[in-house]
């Protein structure tokens, strides 16, 4: 309980936060909506700055903010006049399952590349897969995203380059994830479109947290190995997979757990990358479009949710602990 009343100070801080430097970013909403307008008159401004309450003091429109939000109103988007949080639940599906997606990638590929590295220490494999994770470090997502696009989709064209599943599949929605959608109606079609959508941006994203869980569960599965109950459990006899899977890799995850933890906001911040090279519907993409219309109770909206998820993501770390290590305790 008292680790859930901690993380009140910090969405707090964030609110703030944002809400703060919106208002100090170059460019005036309203000016952006009446651009296009033509002929504006500064009546018609000056009842527009009204409306979305821009001609109060900043204190004062923060407080209506905070009073609002705390009964879980988070205002209109000025761009699509519909309530902020109506456009998260819309495409929040759609980040959470590249989430899910890139996650699963990255632990797929990394704990067994990070523990065969190590029980091969110096071998071929282990210098080359460390080669090929620092490289992934190395990699910035919206290159590796158009690199693939490239390869798989405009020369090989196996796998679509934009959008989050096929025209013409029928699918009928029901939660809102697409793959969810397709197994509950036995729409067969429309899960293979939508898996096919979800690969090339799922590895885009997944790629960076893979090549850093590799390297961590590298580095831990190294020190674990030297300690003396690994050194006993050989000397019994145990086959090495015994050794390895039941007695050393419970306590080398622990390291690989909270780097798992701290990328996920990493993961958060990288999908707006992601989600516009690919056109992919998500918050990320949301964001993005709401910070160049300047439309501010939209992207404090989607940040509050960004920070929400890593701190209780991060919540989730600690009590994976006691579940890995019993000795541990929050």
């Amino acid at each position: 309980m008292e680790r859930i009343l901690m993380t009140l100070p910090i969405m707090f801080g964030v609110v703030v936060l944002v809400f703060v430097f919106m208002r100090f970013t170059p460019g005036d909403p309203v000016d952006l909506m009446m651009g296009k307008a033509g002929n504006v008159t500064q009546e018609q401004i000056d009842a527009l700055r009204a409306q979305f309450n821009l001609d109060a003091p900043i204190y004062v429109q923060l407080y209506d903010y905070l009073k609002d939000a705390v009964h879980g109103d988070l205002g209109d988007s000025f761009k699509e006049q519909r309530p902020v949080t109506e456009l998260i639940n819309q495409t929040m599906p759609a980040t959470i399952e590249l989430s899910v997606m890139a996650v699963l990638f990255a632990l797929v590929i990394a704990i067994p590349i990070g523990v065969y590295s190590a029980v091969k220490q110096n071998s071929l494999i282990d210098r080359l897969s460390m080669g090929v994770s620092f490289l992934g470090v190395s990699m910035p997502a919206f290159w590796l995203g158009i690199l693939l696009i490239l390869i798989f989709s405009v020369k090989l064209g196996i796998a679509p380059p934009q959008g989050r599943i096929g025209n013409g599949t029928g699918l009928v929605h029901v939660t809102g994830f697409y793959i969810l959608d397709s197994l509950i109606t036995g729409n067969w079609a429309a899960l293979k479109s939508s898996l096919s959508h979800l690969i090339l941006p799922g590895v885009t994203l997944g790629a960076t947290m893979a090549a850093i869980v590799a390297r961590v569960m590298r580095s831990s599965m190294l020190e674990v190995l030297c300690q003396d109950y690994v050194v006993l459990a050989r000397a019994k006899g145990l086959r090495e997979f015994t050794v390895i899977a039941k007695h050393a890799l419970r306590n080398g995850l622990i390291p690989a757990v909270t780097v798992v933890g701290m990328e996920i906001g990493a993961l958060l911040g990288g999908n707006m990358i992601v989600e516009t090279v690919f056109g992919w519907p998500g918050l990320g993409r949301l964001a993005v479009n709401a910070i160049f219309n300047r439309d501010y109770p939209l992207v404090q909206g989607v940040v509050m949710f960004y920070a929400f998820v890593f701190v209780m993501a991060n919540l989730i770390v600690d009590v994976l602990y006691t579940f890995i290590n019993p000795k541990i305790t929050i």
